[in-house]
């Protein structure tokens, strides 16, 4: 109890912490006006179009328009592009939301990569078992998925038609899927991406937003939105209570009507505007979560990590705040910033992956691995832990070092080159207290 006690405490410091630190940050922008445009979808039922003719027939500002993403008839058709932990997790709510709401086709299709799986001794086909169990029993065991949500092994077949995408899969497999997606979803589209993680420019090195890669792939009338937030997968489909953050400019009334497919009573959205900030908390986090992993590994306790946590969140606002513009203060507060940063360096798959490599890296007695073989192991912890899924910490950490260091800013984010050098030089993992720090110059207060 005492523990328990001790670590909320600690939690609750860290909130206000921060927000006395991002207080004195860097100036927000202003929030960017959304677009007007907004996207509706197929008709699928005479009684569901009614419905959605008497309730959002003057909220539309695009109804006179002759595209029928935009009549009033039309309702839209969703598509779940993933279907590991998260992406049958995030399933479990937006396939029961499809069924209620209106504006939406009951069937909800979830591409999967299609792979055998053992049940009963015989080897099966996932989508064949998820369509006949309702489960998926590799990624997701467990938990029951709604009836309308639909295994498709083929691509352009999940896509087809549709006009809201949600996007939930390691973004290293994006580029060869985003040509056939473009293809067979419906020319309107819409998307909204809930991928943990960053691109970085290979002639420049300079960060890009996932969310933005998708846009440039899917044509110059695709708006792609992002869904961040303190969201460990199994907590969701278990119907534990939670938030997330909505970032979109689909303009009224698409932004609410996406809020809407994601939102429920035990899993609350809230909506902002600030696409670039939540996305980049989104790929973050995950670095900082491994310096958490490597602070349980050697057994230092909550007030380390708590110092961590508050260093990390410094590093990620500098982070938004250098390189990309428009970033507003007030996203750090949402669950997206300080809430996904507190649960994945408590609970996350990166934390968790860290900790085993500082706990081998100790037993072992290695002192100055080389790349190579740190890469090495964590490809083993990462086939050991994580049954099939991968991890998004040491990519980042990786490419978002070496963006830092080419702008020769390193010395501004001692946490992040500490944490990479750990991972990938070496670096004894006891040294993790070393990035625990603020430079000089941000070291006195504002306030």
């Amino acid at each position: 109890f005492f523990f328990q006690t001790s670590v909320e405490i600690i939690k609750f410091l860290l909130l206000v912490l921060c927000n006395l630190v991002l207080l004195s940050s860097a100036t927000s922008s202003p929030d960017p006006s959304p677009s007007a445009s907004s996207r509706l979808s197929k008709n699928q039922s005479q009684l569901k179009s009614d419905n959605y003719r008497s309730n959002f027939k003057m909220a539309n500002p695009m109804e006179a328009c002759s595209n029928p993403q935009t009549s009033s008839e039309q309702l839209d058709r969703v598509c779940i592009i993933g279907s590991g932990n998260w992406g049958s997790a995030i399933a479990t709510k937006v396939g029961l939301n499809c069924e209620r709401l209106p504006h939406f086709e009951n069937e909800v299709n979830m591409w999967v990569y299609e792979e055998m799986v053992e049940v009963d001794g015989e080897s099966r086909k996932l989508t064949e078992v998820i369509n006949s169990q309702h489960e998926n029993i590799k990624y997701l065991p467990g938990i029951k998925l709604p009836q309308n949500v639909i295994a498709v092994a083929d691509l352009a077949e999940a896509c087809k038609d549709a006009t809201l995408l949600i996007f939930v899969l390691p973004h290293q497999f994006l580029p060869r899927l985003l040509p056939t997606i473009r293809e067979a979803c419906h020319p309107s589209c819409r998307g909204v991406s809930l991928i943990k993680g960053m691109d970085f420019c290979k002639e420049t090195g300079e960060p890009l937003l996932i969310s933005k890669s998708i846009e440039d792939a899917m044509g110059a009338d695709f708006s792609c939105g992002v869904l961040m937030g303190a969201n460990v997968a199994n907590d969701v489909a278990e119907g534990q209570m939670c938030e997330s953050t909505l970032a979109s400019n689909f303009g009224p009334p698409a932004d609410e009507m996406t809020r809407l497919v994601f939102d429920s009573p035990t899993f609350r959205v809230q909506h902002i505007s600030d696409v670039a900030g939540a996305e980049v908390c989104g790929a973050l986090k995950n670095v900082i979560a491994l310096g958490a992993g490597f602070v349980d590994g050697v057994g230092l306790g909550s007030n380390t990590k708590a110092a961590l946590m508050r260093v990390g969140l410094r590093e990620m606002a500098k982070f938004c705040h250098m390189f990309f513009d428009g970033v507003r203060d007030s996203t750090f507060m949402e669950s997206c910033g300080m809430a996904d940063l507190i649960t994945t360096c408590y609970g996350g798959r990166n934390r968790k992956c860290a900790e085993a490599f500082a706990r081998e890296q100790i037993q072992a007695n290695i002192i100055h691995q080389d790349e190579k073989h740190c890469e090495s192991m964590w490809t083993k912890i990462e086939g050991d832990l994580l049954n099939g899924q991968k991890l998004q910490g040491t990519l980042t950490a990786k490419e978002a070092y070496a963006l830092l260091e080419n702008q020769r800013v390193l010395e501004d984010f001692p946490l992040i080159r500490v944490i990479h050098d750990i991972a990938y030089k070496g670096k004894p993992v006891g040294d993790i207290i070393e990035g625990i720090s603020v430079p000089p110059r941000y070291a006195t207060s504002h306030l």
